[in-house]
């Protein structure tokens, strides 16, 4: 099969549109199948990275061009140009190509896009956190908690199929890979080692607010911090002087390949509840959660309920982050507790049930 998937990165929207669609092309090309990406560049675009894993790529130009009309969709001004525009430099590499599958993974873009590109490929899946706009697709895929079928109602065809919840979050095999180990060491619960990972971009730069809040903890000194960050955060200067002059032992690393290493050697990760939350999850890697963005709200308020992780607000109160990492350290029971709920959520086999449906519905 020819798979195509249509998604964008960029300092605002952050990287995890892409690494998901990666994470699912990845099988795809082991599996035989011709992948390729249509993305935007914008600043903070992943067209290197996806390059390196071996995608053909085309690069649409970022000319930042108003709507032909009124939009209503609130993400519009993330797709860098009108969804005209973009639906039709689409439509002119889909034209070369007799893609199988579509996979559109795009806040800005819904039904109107969907039905102007849809026939130049066989089947469209649509991957969407928000169920708040219309789409014009065969497949819908939403990975989050708390999500149910109802929640698209009167925005799919009757004929879509409706992938929903954490068992199709599209995750790398290392994750599911390394599932027994992590859960196995967790089982003597101790607090030595914090992951901070606030995304790829942290365009707030909640990192910097999270290592100065951490100095006032009554955490010891010989505490490890393991800071996770993008290449091209805007904040990550700023986190690395933060680093040099912490009272804990503090790395900070960018662009990592081993994730799923990382969470496993720590005992707590701070981070932002987006697509890494299932990553965490499957993991048993007990959290405290912040929203960054509108979008992350529904997935906290879900994980929090679940009991699979700590939550703050946004913008966070120091003393709130204070007072959760002081009790994780003081009673660490806590943290089995919470790995126990955590790894409930997701098994990390969510790929190879998506690529069910993508194999079968040719």
């Amino acid at each position: 099969m020819r798979i195509v998937f249509r998604a964008d990165a960029s300092i605002q929207m952050g990287t995890g549109h892409v690494m998901r669609c990666i994470a699912l092309a990845d099988e795809l090309k082991r599996q035989g199948h011709e992948c390729r990406f249509i993305c935007r560049e914008h600043p903070g675009h992943l067209g290197k990275f996806i390059a390196e894993k071996g995608f053909e790529l085309s690069l649409l130009q970022s000319e930042h061009s108003p709507p032909l009309k009124i939009d209503a969709n609130r993400h519009a001004e993330w797709l860098g140009v009108s969804w005209e525009v973009d639906a039709m430099q689409s439509q002119a590499i889909l034209g070369m190509i007799d893609a199988d599958w579509l996979v559109v993974d795009h806040y800005a873009l819904d039904d109107l896009w969907e039905r102007q590109v849809s026939p130049l490929v066989g089947k469209v899946m649509a991957i969407d956190d928000l169920a708040d706009r219309k789409h014009h697709v065969d497949v819908l895929l939403d990975q989050n908690l708390g999500r149910s079928n109802i929640d698209y109602e009167g925005l799919l065809p009757k004929y879509c199929i409706r992938l929903i919840g954490p068992r199709y979050a599209l995750l790398r095999p290392e994750f599911s890979g390394a599932r027994e180990c992590s859960l196995h060491r967790r089982r003597k619960a101790g607090l030595g080692r914090i992951l901070i990972s606030m995304g790829g971009m942290d365009t707030p730069n909640t990192t910097s607010s999270i290592l100065k809040s951490l100095q006032h903890s009554d955490l010891p000194s010989e505490l490890n911090l393991d800071v996770i960050m993008g290449s091209a955060a805007p904040g990550l200067d700023e986190v690395r002087y933060l680093s040099e002059i912490s009272r804990f032992n503090t790395s900070v690393s960018t662009d990592v390949r081993n994730m799923a290493e990382r969470m496993c050697l720590a005992d707590l990760s701070i981070g932002a509840a987006g697509s890494t939350s299932w990553e965490r999850c499957v993991l048993g890697l007990p959290s405290i959660a912040v929203a960054l963005a509108h979008n992350q709200s529904a997935i906290l308020e879900a994980l929090h309920s679940a009991g699979a992780a700590e939550k703050l607000g946004y913008p966070f109160d120091e003393l709130d982050l204070i007072d959760a990492v002081n009790r994780f350290h003081k009673e660490p029971e806590t943290l089995e507790a919470m790995t126990e709920r955590a790894s409930r959520v997701c098994d990390g086999k969510g790929v190879d049930r998506v690529l069910e449906w993508l194999n079968v519905k040719k």
